[in-house]
């Protein structure tokens, strides 16, 4: 199935998901429907691509044994994948302070906005951050529930929920590390920076964002452990290629297509692997003054520009773009001989290219 049917597929299933979740909290009050009207509203656009992967996991396993239809589970999964990812990207720019998502104000500052439009006593940036957090733990539960319901009857349903567990636990832990590396950079030796800023990119996004998804669409279909150890072998390497191709755009991308202001992991103080590549060639005097200005929330664009041109000089920009390379060869080296099917494996290679060879 072409990528654009799997996206209208996923979508139909969120629209119904939404559909279902607006009952209950109606039933409480105004307020309540307004906490379920927002989460519905962060669902709204994104590329799909964890959805994508996963329903390419399945085809993989299933094309093998000659099963063309999707189940119902494969299309539960995929859209539990998404809402689990809406409740990641609401947390996510709560920690980041970020504006902006997807062209759109982020979850806290459209929630502080709609304080402030209501006329509601208080303070309405701390309504808008605290209700964020909310609106994240309820997408988190609207995620359980639709895998839950979507695999009650597989027979495989162990093992897709102790994937799904897992892709959970990695990636919180992830975010974790990613925020204390914000802090803890500046007590840990230099040259263990750019290791540090690897092992975040693996746990935060490469299992999450594609290894995962397509062990878990492969876990639906009944996958078995050469299988598996493909599709990691796939999939890791390449959603470490996704990952760092993210941290390029997030400092020199265009604000137009990636729907955030440009440099805003320069404003955000991101400690990635750019960062550390680029303190690595820098002398003293010169990682004094980009750790002066990382992490300013007021950078004005006059020294995002001066940080892009830091870096780029530095050649931190031509290693990443080398390593994104390096890691997209190995993910299709992993797919030689794979037991997986060959019309699957052509869609894996055209997932692969949509996800480092981007632009937002």
């Amino acid at each position: 199935m072409a990528s654009s049917a799997v996206i209208e597929q996923v979508s139909a299933r969120l629209a119904a998901c939404v559909a279902r979740s607006r009952d209950a909290p109606a039933a409480s009050g105004p307020a309540a429907s307004a906490s379920a009207a927002w989460a519905h509203a962060t669902l709204r656009g994104g590329k799909r691509l964890r959805a994508r992967f996963c329903h390419a996991g399945w085809a993989s396993v299933a094309g093998l044994a000659g099963t063309d239809a999707e189940p119902e589970a494969l299309w539960d999964a995929c859209a539990a994948l998404e809402v689990f990812q809406s409740a990641a990207l609401v947390h996510d720019d709560l920690i980041d302070n970020s504006d902006t998502r997807r062209g759109r104000p982020s979850a806290h500052r459209a929630l502080e906005s709609s304080h402030v439009g209501q006329g509601w006593s208080g303070n309405a940036v701390e309504f808008g951050r605290s209700a964020a957090v909310l609106l994240g733990d309820l997408l988190v539960a609207w995620s359980d529930d639709l895998l839950e319901a979507g695999i009650a009857a597989s027979p495989h349903a162990h093992a897709v929920r102790a994937e799904y567990a897992r892709m959970r636990r990695d990636v919180t832990i992830g975010q974790f590390l990613d925020i204390a590396e914000e802090s803890a950079w500046s007590v840990s030796d230099d040259d263990s920076h750019a290791e540090r800023a690897l092992r975040v990119v693996s746990l935060k996004a490469a299992r999450y964002s594609v290894e995962q998804p397509l062990l878990i669409g492969a876990a639906i279909a009944g996958a078995d452990e050469v299988q598996q150890a493909a599709l990691r072998a796939f999939g890791h390497p390449l959603g470490m290629a996704f990952q760092l191709r993210d941290d390029v755009l997030g400092v020199f991308g265009d604000e137009q297509l990636t729907g955030k202001p440009a440099g805003d992991d320069l404003r955000e103080g991101k400690r990635t692997l750019l960062i550390a590549w680029t303190r690595q060639a820098l002398a003293p005097q010169g990682r004094r003054v980009v750790d002066e200005l990382l992490g300013d929330p007021l950078l004005t664009p006059d020294q995002v520009a001066s940080l892009q041109a830091i870096i780029t000089e530095s050649g931190a920009l031509d290693r990443m773009e080398q390593l994104i390379t390096e890691y997209a060869a190995g993910g299709e080296a992993a797919l030689q001989d794979a037991p997986l099917d060959a019309r699957a494996l052509e869609l894996l290679r055209g997932l692969a290219r949509d996800a480092t060879q981007r632009t937002a």
